[in-house]
């Protein structure tokens, strides 16, 4: 159902005065009676009706104080009965006065956020990446940005529900810019693997946080150490010749790259390569070649086990680590 006659009278006065003001009647007062009067008939509406009401908007936007826009917008921020067209139409205003929308607005659904990611500017993405309890395919969007203060804004939003594969893009970012950092590693619910990755390039103080804040728990060492009791009489293997020159490449280019992980010790051991095992193990752990060595075979299966909870991998796989 449309506008009354007495309203779209009303309407049709009002689209004239937005067109050519008359003396005494401001262009912001023109701007708030059309927004109220969308605001308040807005589910009465039909399209056409809509249109004219936006074109009115739009045409004013340009001429119509900052200060009585942002009034609008905070108004408008935590109103679930706001029409949803106007408060896009707000969103795309500059960042004052979208800001208040995009933090709170319960009408902008996710199909609207990843719109504005793909189409609006910096500021715009800051603010979306401090919006409560953005999901995954917004955060995934927004990872992909190269502005330091949209992943920090993003980084910083606790209620971010956040990726493992996003957190390793962000791990990755982190090398160049070196502001991610702190907050990064800070986040709870960063996974214990990239945090230690990390060491590779943060400074001594953010190294002791994760030393302190990432440590195997005593718990968790004694069920470790419970599950490979029944190994500890095995004879640890003997030390090995110095590796090749082939497979010192490997693990240097791998660990450049990235690829450098807990699955890639799994299989190499699996399949018996030793020297690859101990030279990308000691590169991961960030220890020399014959330190681990010793470490690792010669000093029981606590050291294995901390060791092997240092480069991520898997409680549930350590009897395999201690067998093979």
């Amino acid at each position: 159902m449309g506008l009354t006659a007495h309203d779209m009278s009303d309407m049709g006065r009002l689209a004239q005065l937005a067109m050519n003001p008359q003396s005494g009647t401001s262009r912001e007062e023109i701007y708030l009676a059309v927004a109220s009067l969308y605001r308040i008939q807005g589910a009465g509406l039909n399209e056409r009706e809509r249109e004219l009401m936006r074109e009115i908007l739009r045409r004013l936007t340009r001429d119509v104080e900052m200060a009585i826009r942002i009034a609008l917008a905070q108004r408008l921020a935590e109103d679930t009965t706001a029409p949803h067209d106007l408060i896009l139409l707000l969103v795309d205003d500059t960042i004052e006065v979208a800001r208040p929308l995009i933090i709170k607005s319960p009408l902008l659904t996710e199909s609207d956020v990843l719109r504005l990611i793909a189409e609006a500017g910096i500021d715009h993405q800051e603010a979306i990446a401090g919006r409560p309890h953005i999901g995954l395919p917004v955060t995934d969007a927004l990872v992909r940005s190269e502005h330091e203060s949209v992943l920090l804004a993003l980084v910083r939003n606790v209620t971010a529900r956040i990726s493992s594969t996003s957190y390793e893009t962000l791990v990755q970012k982190s090398r160049a810019l070196t502001g991610l950092q702190e907050p990064l590693i800070k986040r709870p619910d960063l996974p214990p693997q990239l945090a230690t990755d990390m060491c590779g390039w943060v400074s001594d103080a953010l190294k002791t946080y994760i030393t302190t804040h990432y440590s195997m728990s005593p718990n968790t060492v004694a069920s470790a150490l419970q599950d490979v009791q029944v190994l500890m009489q095995s004879e640890p293997p003997p030390p090995r010749d110095p590796p090749a020159d082939s497979a010192l490449k490997l693990i240097e280019k791998l660990a450049a790259s990235g690829q450098l992980k807990a699955g890639f010790l799994m299989r190499v051991l699996s399949q018996g390569q030793l020297d690859l095992f101990d030279l990308a193990f000691s590169k991961l752990a960030g220890v020399e070649l014959g330190c681990f060595r010793t470490g690792f075979y010669d000093q029981g299966a606590r050291i294995v086990a901390l060791a092997c909870h240092a480069v991520g991998i898997d409680r549930s796989v350590f009897n395999t680590v201690f067998n093979l």
